[in-house]
C-alpha cells in the first residue's frame, strides 16, 4: 500500500529555510543573541532581525529572556523557544507497552497516556490513540489545539516478525487509518530511528556530524546519522542495528535486548527503572554477550564509515546503561581492529523516553526544521537543505 505524505500543514508549519535554521540552532544551543545567530548562520544582522521578529510575532520565539552583558554596546537578549509555539502528538508502539504524550515546542512531555499489553494489536493501539487524542485535545483551549501540529507514531517495521500473536499487523497501514480517523497529518518512522533523531533534538549532549546509535529495549534497534542528518534509506529502515548479523548465526537483537535478559531471570522487569534487582551473575553475563555483540556491529559500522563516535541508549536504568557502554567501548579496544580508528563510546541522555519523543518530533521536524527532516546543518549554510523523500509506513510491508 502507498504512502503519503500528509495532505496539508499547518499554517505555523509553513516556515522558510532560515527560519527553519534559526529555529534548529536555538534548540540544539539554548537562547541566543542575535548577533550569535547571525554569526552562526552566516545572515546579515538586519536579515537576523528581520526573521527573528516574524518567528517572535508567530509565537515561536520568545524575546523575554535574561539580558547578557557583551564585550562591548548594549547588554544582548537572548531569544528561546516559546513553548506554547507548536504542540505534537507522539505515539510509541512498544513490544509491552504503548504510550501517546503530547509534546511542547521545547520538548518538554506535557501530557502521557499509558497502554499496557501483552502483544500490541493493531486495533487496540488505533481505537487507543483516537481515544487517548480526544482526552487530550479537550484539556486544550482553543488556542492551543490551534497550534496541534500532527501526530508522530514510532514503530518497529515487520512487526508480524516478532510472533504469531502479531499476525494481525500484516497489511495494516496504523499511520493512515490514523490519519482518517483524527482529521491530522500523521507521520510514521522505525522506532530505533526516531530514537535517534530525539537524541539529536533532544539530547543534552554535543554530538559529532556523524556518529551510530544503539538502543535497547525489548528487542534492539538504532539509527546512523552522517553529514548532520539522520539517514534513513530507501526503504526507510537504515541503522537497523538490531538486524546487524553477528557471528553465530544471530542478529544483534537475539543478544543485546531486554528480553534475553528477562528470559535469564524468568520474569518480566518493570516497565520503569525502579527495582529491577538484577542478580549480579546475571547481570555480568547479559552485559558481557551484548557487549560483545555491539563491539562487533559498531566496528563493522566504524571501518565502513568511519565513524567517531557510538550512542547507546535504551529502556533501562542509567546504571545499566552506563555498564553496557563502558562493557562495550572494552570490546571494542580488545577487537583487531588495525586500520580503523576506534570511536568514544558515549551514554545516550534520553532513556526510556526516547522513542516517545522521536516520534513527536517527526511533525516538529517535518515543520520546524531544516529540510523538513532530523538534521544539524551546519553553521553557514543559510539553512539550505534538501526535502527529505516522504515518510512511509512500515506497516504495509
Amino acid at each position: 500500500m502507498p504512502n503519503t505524505m500528509p495532505a496539508a500543514a499547518t499554517p505555523q508549519g509553513v516556515r522558510s529555510q532560515n527560519e527553519r535554521l534559526i529555529l534548529w540552532l536555538i534548540r540544539r544551543n539554548g537562547p541566543m543573541p542575535r548577533a550569535a545567530l547571525a554569526q552562526a548562520t552566516g545572515l546579515s544582522a538586519q536579515a537576523v532581525t528581520n526573521i527573528t521578529r516574524e518567528l517572535i510575532a508567530a509565537g515561536l520565539l520568545d524575546a523575554g529572556g535574561e539580558r547578557r552583558r557583551g564585550k562591548v554596546g548594549q547588554p544582548l537578549l537572548p531569544l528561546a523557544l516559546a513553548p506554547e509555539g507548536a504542540l505534537f502528538l507522539g505515539l510509541k508502539v512498544g513490544r509491552r507497552v504503548a504510550e501517546l504524550v503530547l509534546v511542547d515546542f521545547a520538548g518538554r512531555i506535557r501530557q502521557i497516556r499509558v497502554l499496557p499489553h501483552a502483544y500490541p494489536h493493531p486495533d487496540a493501539i488505533r481505537d487507543f490513540a483516537v481515544a487517548g487524542t480526544a482526552a487530550i485535545l479537550a484539556d486544550l483551549t482553543e488556542a492551543q489545539r490551534a497550534r496541534l501540529s500532527g501526530m508522530g507514531i514510532a514503530s518497529p517495521f515487520y512487526l508480524w516478525d516478532w510472533a504469531e500473536e502479531m499476525q494481525p499487523w500484516r497489511g495494516r497501514d496504523l499511520r493512515a487509518e490514523l490519519a482518517a480517523a483524527l482529521d491530522l497529518p500523521v507521520w510514521l518512522e522505525n522506532d530505533g530511528s526516531c530514537a535517534c533523531g530525539a537524541e539529536m533534538m533532544f539530547g543534552t549532549e554535543d554530538l559529532p556530524e556523524d556518529f551510530l546509535y544503539f538502543y535497547l529495549a525489548h528487542f534492539g534497534g538504532g539509527g546512523v546519522v552522517l553529514d548532520g542528518r539522520l539517514r534513513l534509506g530507501p526503504s526507510r529502515n537504515a541503522g537497523a542495528m538490531g538486524s546487524c548479523p553477528v557471528p553465530g548465526g544471530r542478529q544483534v537483537l537475539d543478544v543485546a535486548s531486554v528480553s534475553v535478559l528477562e528470559t535469564a531471570l524468568g520474569r518480566d522487569l518493570p516497565l520503569d527503572d525502579a527495582d529491577w534487582q538484577l542478580p549480579p551473575a546475571i547481570a555480568r553475563q547479559w552485559l558481557d554477550e551484548s557487549a560483545r555483540v555491539l563491539s562487533h556491529a559498531a566496528l563493522g559500522a566504524v571501518a565502513v564509515l568511519d565513524l567517531p563516535l557510538v550512542v547507546i541508549d535504551g529502556a533501562m536504568p542509567a546504571a545499566l546503561r552506563e555498564a553496557l557502554v563502558q562493557a562495550t567501548a572494552d570490546g571494542l579496544a580488545a577487537m583487531r581492529h588495525h586500520g580503523v580508528t576506534l570511536p568514544e563510546v558515549r551514554a545516550g541522555t534520553l532513556g526510556r523516553q526516547a522513542r516517545t519523543l522521536g516520534a513527536a518530533a517527526l511533525p516538529l521536524s517535518a515543520g520546524f526544521m531544516p529540510g523538513g527532516s532530523f538534521t544539524a546543518p551546519r553553521p553557514g549554510r543559510n539553512g539550505q537543505e534538501t526535502q527529505d523523500a516522504p515518510m512511509r509506513s512500515g506497516e504495509d510491508r
